[in-house]
């Protein structure tokens, strides 16, 4: 529904590649709400700028003027106001479980997102080079070497803020390969994560993963080792309901593992790790991963998103079928802390 000239649209001020932008934009088209994407350049900076409170997107212009931003409290807010179709499945456990992987997604995921990007020359490369086109289409090809040259320097000089660098490479390589092997089983079965239409943690995991899949060395790893993930990221561009949420008894076989080995046994130890590096002070941190050791500066934001997680936890009124899951995947104490 890009471009409707309607009272009622809704403008999402966003990147193409932007994981968190697509993310939004795949919500929207799901939702059937009216909405212009804009992509933010220079053409749109003075609007985005009327409208943003911090330099980042997405950012959503309300048709009354409003504007949200990070997408994650952009779709509980857009969830309230659009509730159907729900992308929230029917039991609190499974509603709690799809928020959680949505967390993990934004917090964990990225990681993998940034680093296959920014570390390989090739990748480098290609993606600096459309982020220059996409941002300053009206240079000549002298300004946009340049210009890309500078992005992809920037963007590398970042690494380390997703905690990218010599010792972890390989850790974020081969859990991204187990990652990968672990969600193309899950999905060879549904076409979504939680059955047979979208859930909250569809768009938050598939953010990530379509932006590794238009990148060279992840695309290919997808593309090579991974059709059911790759039908799936075809799949959520434009979402629709095919049926009915799963419940858990037919999910956990193939997603119990994901949330061991990934959400347990990596995000949540690093999160609770990062939560009290900063708390503490400290400018950086050590935290043991299963067999391997990961070494990163804070950063403050998960702690705040940690927190809201939390809350969302706290939520949960009936709470007997919820917590033995979490308690098996090793998140339960992390969420009660």
């Amino acid at each position: 529904m890009s471009g409707l000239n309607t009272p009622a649209r809704y403008r999402i001020f966003g990147a193409e590649m932007s994981p968190y932008s697509v993310k939004v934009r795949s919500y929207f088209r799901y939702k059937a709400i009216p909405h212009q994407w804009i992509l933010r350049n220079a053409a749109s900076q003075a609007d985005y700028q009327a409208h943003a409170k911090l330099p980042i997107v997405p950012l959503v212009v309300t048709p009354q003027g409003g504007g949200i931003q990070d997408s994650t409290p952009i779709i509980d807010q857009m969830e309230r106001l659009f509730p159907e179709p729900s992308i929230r499945p029917d039991d609190g456990a499974g509603r709690f479980i799809s928020a959680l992987i949505e967390e993990f997604a934004d917090e964990w995921g990225n990681k993998w997102m940034f680093h296959y990007r920014w570390t390989r020359e090739v990748d480098r490369t290609a993606s600096a080079g459309r982020i220059a086109r996409m941002q300053a289409p009206q240079m000549n090809e002298q300004e946009h070497t340049g210009f890309a040259g500078k992005i992809s320097a920037r963007m590398a000089d970042r690494l380390w803020y997703v905690g990218s660098n010599a010792k972890t490479a390989p850790q974020i390589e081969g859990g991204f390969a187990d990652m990968l092997a672990l969600l193309d089983t899950h999905l060879a079965t549904r076409p979504y994560l939680f059955g047979a239409r979208p859930a909250y943690g569809d768009f938050g995991l598939w953010g990530q993963f379509y932006q590794m899949w238009r990148d060279p060395t992840a695309g290919a790893l997808i593309e090579g080792r991974a059709l059911h993930v790759l039908d799936w990221i075809h799949r959520m561009l434009w979402p629709h309901a095919e049926g009915a949420f799963e419940r858990w008894a037919t999910l956990a076989p193939t997603l119990m593992p994901i949330l061991k080995t990934q959400v347990g046994g990596k995000f949540m130890p690093w999160t609770l790790a990062n939560e009290k590096c900063l708390a503490e002070g400290k400018e950086e941190f050590t935290v043991q991963l299963g067999d391997e050791v990961w070494t990163q500066k804070p950063q403050k934001y998960h702690a705040r998103s940690l927190a809201m997680l939390r809350a969302k936890y706290a939520e949960v009124s009936d709470k007997a079928a919820l917590d033995p899951i979490l308690a098996e995947a090793g998140c339960l104490a992390g969420l009660r802390a």
